[in-house]
């Protein structure tokens, strides 16, 4: 069974290092627009060089014809607002079954309107199988299966910087996200609010990240609101909430989109012709070491918690899961579900046909015992999963098996 990842970034390069141990795939490629990323990528995988390929993402019938031949495609290509539907859209044309990581909901929309071109091509799409959207669709799934009788909230919480590195794609994300209408789910109906108006405010709430810390996060439009309405019956309410460490760099980006500085038109500076949009983002890169040091962040970390509510026997309960680390950052936090996602496919393990998201397609305890056994091969003695309850008594830890005995 043959294998391409496609983006050789921070992400795609975690998961293609995870792919290529596996012993899923028989044959693993790699490809980006740079040779020189795909070569980087396919040594670490320690892969012969003929695996390393350069790709155009956004020429749909060239990349529709580089992986006409293989048998699953991971795509890591972002920003996903502009890539995630061309990429799609080529792999239904060559037939190919698909994994991707997208998180913009707006991209997500134009995919899921691709279900029926899907199914008539008899290929399993599988959108969004990175940390959030991704597990965390998956833990909220899980929670709503075997914890509740009733389910009425998903509320999922977000925060990580300190990565060694991060690309302009990664930033442009969160741009586009900070300007555009935020997708939410409330009192069991689809809304749309704006961060910068009094209807994104009244959802900012400060909270307690397992390991990480107390901040205040903001409406982030992530499409687990989209999409965890159609599948986890009879909840009311959905919202994604998040930000970037430290928060002296995430103000730092809002500033620019709040002067307009990243929806400008191109301007004359001397003799240069300067698009704001770029300026921004280099000058948000360049400013980021420095925000960093000033925090006192010196290596990766990141947590999700997705926060679920309902009732059980009558009795009302909140659990958290809350997948927090130190030391590792979105590369794993993003790249180890991804893989898992594109192994899934692998081993036959993605039930249905068409455009889908992970809730709607995977079995949680099937990616969280690969989460962990991916884990343990690299030194790591189980999935870093805390898990709390809330109710009358206030919020505890309780030990992760109660809920998880499969994970034992």
């Amino acid at each position: 069974m043959k294998c391409i990842v496609l983006g050789c970034g921070t992400v795609g390069t975690t998961a293609a290092m995870i792919l290529s141990r596996s012993g899923i795939f028989s044959e693993l490629y790699l490809a980006d627009l740079s040779k020189e990323n795909a070569l980087k990528a396919a040594n670490l995988c320690q892969l012969d060089e003929s695996k390393a390929m350069t790709c155009d993402a956004g020429n749909v019938d060239g990349v529709s014809a580089l992986i006409k031949d293989f048998d699953v495609v991971l795509n890591c290509v972002g920003p996903f607002y502009e890539y995630g539907p061309k990429i799609l859209k080529a792999a239904i044309k060559a037939g190919v079954n698909y994994v991707d990581i997208c998180d913009d909901y707006d991209a997500t929309v134009e995919q899921l309107k691709m279900d029926e071109e899907a199914r008539k091509a008899g290929i399993k799409a599988v959108i969004g199988m990175g940390s959030s959207p991704g597990l965390a669709n998956l833990l909220a799934k899980y929670a709503a299966l075997h914890l509740f009788d009733e389910t009425e909230a998903i509320d999922i919480y977000h925060a990580h910087g300190g990565e060694a590195t991060e690309g302009a794609a990664v930033v442009k994300h969160r741009i586009h996200s900070m300007e555009m209408e935020i997708p939410v789910f409330l009192d069991g109906e689809f809304k749309t609010v704006k961060l910068f108006e009094e209807s994104g405010k009244a959802l900012e709430e400060e909270f307690e990240f397992p390991l990480i810390g107390k901040y205040w996060v903001y409406a982030y439009p992530h499409p687990e609101t989209i999409t965890l309405p159609k599948y986890i019956n009879g909840v009311r309410r959905v919202t994604n909430l998040g930000l970037v460490l430290p928060p002296e760099y995430a103000e730092l980006i809002k500033t620019l989109v709040r002067i307009s500085m990243t929806s400008s038109p191109p301007i004359k500076v001397g003799e240069q012709i300067v698009d704001p949009l770029e300026f921004a983002v280099a000058f948000i890169l360049f400013k980021r070491g420095e925000l960093l040091k000033k925090a006192g962040i010196t290596e990766p970390m990141g947590c999700v918690t997705v926060a679920v509510k309902g009732k059980k026997g009558g009795e009302t309960k909140r659990y958290y899961f809350s997948l927090a680390s130190r030391g590792m950052g979105m590369g794993e936090g993003t790249g180890i579900p991804a893989a898992i996602g594109a192994m899934l496919m692998g081993m036959g393990k993605v039930d249905g046909v068409g455009v889908m998201p992970p809730e709607a397609c995977i079995d949680p305890i099937d990616a969280l015992q690969l989460a962990q056994k991916i884990l343990q091969a690299m030194g790591v003695e189980r999935i870093p999963l805390i898990v709390e309850v809330e109710d009358d008594g206030g919020r505890r830890e309780i030990d992760f098996r109660e809920v998880f005995p499969q994970l034992g």
